[in-house]
């Protein structure tokens, strides 16, 4: 007897071995090849003071606009990116007027993949437009060129595991689902639109919680349906809470441009724009993205001339409402035969989730210009609120 109790002892503790637990899934582990997302956000913040050596009071109104909208398939990527800046002020100084000043950009890119499903070698186009109330001119440009490599929108997994933690924590489901299951969560996710198209804006909800509570039940982790507490509950974290985009991978691309006009007043001229961009989640609450360009143009008049930018930004989120989003931009014009021009910022954001569209933002901002005729550092607190319309 005792012989049988130590056989079966053993032989439990080697398939225990033999079957170890499910790894932890990341947002590495989203294989979705066809996706789109859409950020829309409208910005606003107010500054108003007067000192005691001010004649009058001083004051700035700041207002922004950005959106983004990319479209993923196996064979293409089309990104379409529309940013407006305005501002408004006036200074302390007696009798000064208010300034009211502009910039507008808008362009759009499309990425083809020489194979479908590839991370690898494609062709791009791209148009862009801009304008400024500095320039009478506008700034536009078209391009063709080659790239390498592919960013991948892993948003859908990211609330498809907060989806799960959520669930797990109030009890609605046993434990956590394999890989694949994470994955099944995440297509119906991202398939939001759809749903809505479907079943329209206002019920379309009940059905696309219901699928995910189907593939909850595939899994093996949900027994029955989801109870109340389950429903409400994935409710707040799909409906209710707004995740920012997660992305993961890289690109680098390489062209010609035609420059139609630029602000500096060049026309019709031929040029060389180089660009990568890097995007890596560095836990589910954790985004850190790089976008950089070198360009120039191809002017007798201008020929060691080029431009420099780079972007550099790390979002957390610190709590399902709050926010915490630093951002790095280097601006650096090679100018012919004039003083090269740089520009660094540097800002910290901290936004509070009022409802699921409207934030209240506190900003920290410092600007290093050097190489201008107002050289120096400029700091600033600002609050505001933004306007999520996507």
């Amino acid at each position: 007897m005792k012989q049988h109790s130590l056989k079966l002892a053993i032989a439990l503790g080697l398939s225990a071995v033999a079957l170890p637990a499910l790894a932890e899934v990341t947002l590495y582990d989203y294989t979705e090849a066809t996706s789109a997302y859409e950020d829309a956000y409208l910005s606003a913040s107010a500054n108003l003071s007067k000192s005691r050596n001010d004649a009058q009071a001083a004051y700035d109104l700041k207002l922004n606009g950005d959106y983004e909208k990319v479209i993923s398939t196996p064979k293409t990527d089309k990104t379409f990116k529309l940013n407006a800046d305005g501002l408004v002020t006036r200074s302390g100084t007696k009798g000064a007027k208010s300034e009211d000043s502009y910039t507008a950009g808008t362009s759009a890119t499309i990425d083809n993949y020489f194979r479908e499903n590839s991370k690898g070698a494609f062709w791009f186009g791209k148009a862009a437009i801009g304008a400024s109330s500095e320039s009478d001119d506008l700034d536009t440009s078209l391009g063709i060129g080659l790239g390498y490599g592919r960013v991948v929108n892993v948003t859908p997994m990211a609330k498809a595991i907060r989806l799960v933690d959520a669930l797990k924590y109030r009890g609605s489901i046993t434990q956590k689902p394999s890989k694949a299951a994470y994955n099944e969560i995440a297509h119906i996710v991202s398939k939001e639109a759809e749903y809505a198209s479907k079943y329209g804006r206002k019920d379309y909800q009940k059905y696309w919680i219901a699928d995910i509570e189907k593939a909850l039940k595939g899994a093996g982790v949900l027994s029955g349906n989801l109870n109340a507490v389950g429903v409400l509950e994935a409710r707040q974290v799909l409906v209710d809470e707004r995740i920012s985009t997660r992305k993961h991978g890289w690109k680098v691309r390489a062209g010609l441009n035609y420059v139609g006009s630029n602000f500096s007043g060049i026309k019709n001229k031929p040029g060389l724009e180089l660009g990568a961009e890097y995007h890596r989640p560095l836990s589910n609450r954790t985004q850190f993205s790089n976008e950089a360009t070198l360009s120039t143009i191809f002017d007798s008049n201008a020929s060691d001339a080029y431009k420099f930018r780079n972007n550099m930004t790390l979002t957390h989120e610190v709590a399902d409402r709050i926010d915490w989003e630093n951002s790095w931009a280097l601006d650096y014009d090679k100018i012919d035969g004039g003083k090269d021009v740089t520009t660094n910022t540097l800002s910290s954001t901290f936004l509070y989730e009022l409802t699921n569209s409207l934030d209240y933002s506190v900003t920290a901002k410092v600007t290093n210009t050097d190489g201008t005729t107002n050289d120096g550092t400029d700091k600033s607190i600002n609050m505001g609120l933004r306007y999520r319309l996507k």
